[in-house]
């Protein structure tokens, strides 16, 4: 599905970072950051470009092309690795920072990644997130019909033991990403401290 999504010239997405990681990536430290489900680039072409380095996970070979040729066109270098994230190995104590911008997992997949993401958060590592609440099945602006892909506050708090939020919100807010994320959606956003 997602090839099919991402095999055309436009951006599925677009080319800009997230509003929410554009305001708040300052959180993260500077060093090694993960981007999971990273799609076309455009938030790990941003974090390059602010210094960071980059991995960019994602189960789309299709999308990772297209992130390879974005990164080229800003003149930076992201690290791209095609895999499926059920299945990913984090390592441990390996990153600086995790970068969750709409990864819709299962949640039984979702929480088994995020535990594993955890694991591979050195100390004082900062796990980033901004997802769809389960309610955003309501509002047809992006995210797909199935409640199990999106994720609440309640289940990140579990799916993040062991780690301190520093920030937490449910919040109704307008998202203009590309065309399959418009308009007013109901999202959770996350940072938290290893």
């Amino acid at each position: 599905m997602w090839d099919e999504r991402y095999n055309t010239q436009q951006y599925a997405y677009g080319k800009e970072p997230n509003d929410f990681l554009a305001q708040q990536y300052q959180q993260l430290p500077k060093g090694n950051v993960i981007s999971l489900a990273e799609g076309e680039g455009r938030n790990a072409v941003f974090l390059a470009k602010m210094g960071y380095s980059v991995t960019a996970v994602d189960g789309s070979k299709v999308g990772l092309e297209k992130a390879a040729k974005l990164a080229k066109e800003h003149n930076v270098n992201i690290e791209l690795i095609h895999a499926d994230l059920a299945e990913f190995d984090f390592g441990e104590a390996k990153w600086d920072a995790v970068v969750s911008i709409y990864c819709p997992l299962p949640s039984a997949v979702r929480s088994a990644v995020y535990k594993r993401a955890v694991k591979g958060l050195k100390p004082g590592g900062v796990f980033l997130l901004e997802a769809y609440t389960p309610e955003q099945v309501n509002y047809n602006t992006g995210g797909g019909p199935d409640a199990d892909t999106k994720t609440s506050k309640s289940d990140l708090e579990d799916d993040l033991t062991g780690l301190s939020f520093l920030h937490l919100e449910e919040l109704k807010r307008e998202v203009f990403e590309g065309s399959y994320h418009t308009g007013l959606a109901s999202v959770l956003q996350a940072i938290a401290k290893k």
